[in-house]
């Protein structure tokens, strides 16, 4: 489950934002074409944790969406498990980079909202249940959105996305907002339901420390139009520490340098 395999995928976008708007433009419609995504070839395997890097702007989020199904306006070929992505699908989740759980429900039904169409009822809360136990939120099934932290928000979309058993996790920077230690806990709690339920996860990232602490493999990409630079397997034993194996801080270096950063911080 979760085999994704990439063929020359090649994506652009045209830029109308300096024309006009009028109706009685015959250019209204057209506009430059810029090139976001070039040529892009890439397999991830089964149970596989990868983690993409690439500059601000340069497609990883838009690579990221049309994997999930969400963009359909490109060329090239994308499939999951031999099939062809034609658009979303409850087997490949998407976690998106700010929250989208529904304001107007409880933790508890945001997350039973993919299992809706499940017949048995005790079937259906103990699934629900199984998961916000999996994320630690006991306790706050009754509460709305509003009433939780960022962490507790992130942890419960987390369970929302683990609990319809999809083959694919996509996350878009899930960590974003989070001050340092909710994020420290988070990518640790990532890691520890990646090693356990042993999906298939692609994790978009601007930050290395994560890409690199989490990933059984790292991607790299490039400036836009982006290419791929990198594609590195991490063969470090978890949990990893950059000051204990110099090889994976040397591994680090070279990524810091590789995105344009002459020494890592």
């Amino acid at each position: 489950m979760g085999h994704i395999v990439i063929e020359n995928l090649r994506k652009e976008y045209i830029d109308r934002r300096r024309r006009r708007r009028s109706g009685d433009d015959p250019d209204a419609c057209t506009g430059d074409c810029v090139l976001v995504l070039d040529d892009i070839n890439l397999e991830f395997g089964e149970g596989e944790m990868v983690c993409i890097l690439g500059p601000s702007g340069c497609g990883k989020s838009t690579m990221l969406r049309i994997m999930a199904g969400f963009d359909r306006a490109f060329s090239g070929n994308i499939t999951i498990n031999g099939r062809k992505i034609t658009g979303p699908s409850s087997d490949n989740i998407f976690v998106f980079q700010h929250t989208a759980l529904l304001p107007w429900m409880t933790v508890r039904e945001n997350v039973g909202l993919g299992l809706r169409g499940l017949k048995n009822e005790e079937e259906r809360d103990a699934r629900i249940h199984e998961y916000i136990e999996m994320v630690e939120l006991e306790g706050f099934e009754e509460r709305y959105p509003y009433q939780l932290s960022g962490g507790m928000l992130r942890r419960a979309e987390l369970a929302r996305a683990l609990a319809v058993n999809p083959d694919t996790l996509f996350m878009d920077e899930p960590f974003t907002g989070l001050d340092f230690l909710t994020h420290m806990k988070m990518r640790e709690e990532v890691v520890n339901m990646h090693l356990f339920l042993g999906k298939t996860t692609i994790v978009v990232t601007h930050d290395i420390d994560d890409a690199l602490m989490m990933g059984d493999r790292v991607v790299i990409l490039s400036g836009r139009p982006a290419n791929v630079k990198m594609s590195q397997k991490l063969d470090f034993p978890r949990p990893r520490d950059f000051r204990e194996n110099p090889e994976l801080g040397e591994l680090r270096n070279e990524v810091f340098f590789m995105l344009g950063v002459n020494y890592a911080i």
